[in-house]
């Protein structure tokens, strides 16, 4: 835990300041709290009935006691606020600044649901622990020390009282924090699945009501929420015992106090102890009994929040599998791209490379078409050349530099990616554009999307290039929602071009006009076209067929025809079925 305190502790920073006051306040609070009790004893002894200037001078101090109590507890509120608010700004500005520098292999690590999950209940938790510790948690043993101290003062014998629960009070506390700490870890690992339940029904929701398969997910939803209440209700229950253990202590405390008090006073006529007396003990009594009750609750607090912190560090301690080199390249010389006995797993568990021994050299320039069927790793192999994967053997160079000896940030400037499902971001269609070049002009944009065959679609839009695109692209169909990404790859005018079977939902003809208008705008580009349809990849330069991760054919679309292999017979079928078409 130690280590988790010092890792998170960085995220204080600029708040230090309130979070040192806030105790400092704390601690005078307490001090005026714990006199009162003292002066209104004086004040209950002194009162005979025969004058008003006891009321009036004790009343005065009480007042004066009672004002400058409240400043301080006003103070230390809104400086524990301030503390812990900012604490918790910090921490998700902090984890979000490490995921960004997060790996493709990192974040399936995490999965995505339990990093979101980590950002906001297990952020929460923390913010409303540090909050108490700060406050609360300082307030409690400094009340609890002076009540006991102002006890043993008026009467060191009923004062030993408190001493003989507390111990009873905090062993029961101890036990019941044992048996619900175990339960909490369970509930945040459930979190994580209930969070990862909602996140893929609702990006699959189209799917879901394709199929008409509302009920089955409601009826899985439903589970998962009853499973985490299970949790919490178990939880609940035992935590529930802190309140009875902690009255029936304070119940305990008074009947005793005020026994064992009457008698004192009735047997030694008040000289060892007054009624004022009595009356102010049974105000510290309950100070005593109260600060225990709170940090009780403390205690639960930091419980629930252990397990987040734990959670938290581990973002924030994680190393990534991808860092950037010292003193890396800062500029990539041109756009050629050496593949040297490349092997890839996603992870050192896979039972099997997803790529094997792959030799390709890619001159600048040129165009590379890949084409193989689902799961022959196609899109594995084009995601080692930015580094969003590292290779686990072999050696990839780019530029005839190895991809490890540049700068990340310069690497991946140099290299533009299409996606067959990219992402568009909610705001306008020129914002959306900027994200390849954010200097570029409307003019800019204006051309890069007319190369993309993208303006027609978009000037017939009510706002045109200032209309706006919700999250994910919902409002645009799948052909118009790839045709933008490759403008704004376009707008990048990198070194190196990939297309990820990024036109697979426009037709034949657009997706000719595209390519071409490709090799008038980037004509030094290195460009990888990865493709279903042999159309797409025919006029390469140099094509390769991927197969269970190995390039089993490369060659000239005609050299590949004549080689009668893979390649032919896709060839052979996809134009046999189009000339059906046609006729």
């Amino acid at each position: 835990m130690i280590q988790i305190f010092k890792t998170l502790g960085k995220s204080i920073r600029e708040y230090k300041k309130a979070s040192i006051q806030t105790p400092v306040f704390v601690a005078c609070e307490v001090v005026m709290e714990t006199v009162i009790p003292l002066v209104m004893a004086s004040l209950i002894d002194e009162m005979t009935g025969n004058s008003m200037t006891p009321i009036l001078k004790y009343g005065a101090i009480l007042l004066v006691l009672a004002m400058t109590s409240l400043f301080f507890g006003r103070a230390s509120a809104i400086k524990a606020a301030t503390a812990s608010t900012g604490f918790s700004k910090n921490l998700r500005n902090d984890m979000y600044a490490r995921i960004q520098d997060f790996a493709f292999a990192d974040v399936d690590k995490f999965s995505t649901s339990s990093l979101i999950t980590r950002m906001t209940t297990d952020v929460n938790n923390v913010q409303n622990a540090y909050g108490m510790i700060i406050r609360i948690a300082v307030r409690t043993p400094l009340m609890m020390i002076f009540s006991i101290i102002m006890a043993f003062t008026i009467n060191a014998k009923m004062a030993w009282i408190f001493i003989g629960i507390i111990p009873i009070v905090i062993l029961a506390l101890f036990l019941i924090n044992y048996k619900v700490m175990p339960l909490f870890r369970r509930i945040f690992k459930k979190y994580d699945i209930f969070n990862e339940s909602v996140e893929e029904n609702i990006s699959g929701i189209r799917v879901v009501k394709s199929f008409v398969r509302e009920d089955y997910e409601q009826d899985k939803f439903n589970e998962t929420a009853e499973n985490l209440e299970k949790d919490f209700v178990h939880a609940e229950k035992i935590m529930a015992l802190n309140n009875p253990v902690m009255m029936a202590a304070t119940f305990t405390a008074m009947l005793l106090l005020c026994i064992l008090g009457a008698q004192l006073i009735v047997n030694t006529g008040a000289t060892q102890l007054t009624t004022g007396q009595l009356s102010s003990l049974m105000s510290y009594g309950m100070q005593i009994l109260m600060s225990l009750m709170m940090l009780s609750m403390v205690i639960i607090m930091i419980i629930l929040s252990e397990e987040s912190a734990r959670r938290i560090a581990e973002v924030l301690e994680y190393k990534s599998t991808l860092i950037s080199p010292e003193n890396g390249l800062m500029k990539v010389e041109d756009g050629s791209i050496d593949f040297n006995q490349v092997s890839f797993k996603y992870n050192s568990q896979s039972k099997r490379d997803a790529l094997s021994d792959v030799n390709l050299y890619i001159p600048s320039g040129s165009t590379l078409g890949i084409i193989g069927g689902t799961g022959s790793s196609k899109s594995s192999m084009v995601m080692l050349i930015p580094r969003l994967y590292d290779v686990t053997s072999g050696e990839l160079k780019v530029g005839g530099r190895n991809v490890k000896d540049y700068d990340l940030q310069t690497l991946r400037d140099n290299v533009a990616m299409v996606l067959q499902k990219n992402q568009l971001f909610s705001g306008t269609i020129n914002e959306n554009m900027r994200w390849g070049n954010p200097d570029a002009t409307d003019e800019e944009i204006v051309e890069a999307c007319k190369a993309a065959q993208a303006d027609e679609f978009i000037q017939e839009r009510d706002g045109g290039y200032e209309s706006i695109v919700t999250q994910g692209g919902t409002n645009v169909s799948g052909g118009q929602k790839q045709r933008l990404c490759i403008a704004r790859a376009l707008l990048k005018k990198p070194k190196i071009l990939i297309l990820d079977d990024s036109t697979s939902a426009v037709d034949t003809r657009t997706d000719a006009i595209i390519r071409e208008n490709m090799k008038t705008a980037l004509p030094d580009t290195t460009k990888i076209i990865i493709a279903q349809r042999v159309t797409s990849v025919e006029n390469a330069d140099q094509i390769i067929v991927l197969d269970n991760g190995r390039i089993v054919e490369s060659g000239t679309s005609a050299e590949l025809i004549a080689q009668k292999g893979l390649y032919a017979e896709i060839y052979a079928l996809q134009t046999k079925n189009s000339g059906k078409e046609e006729n």
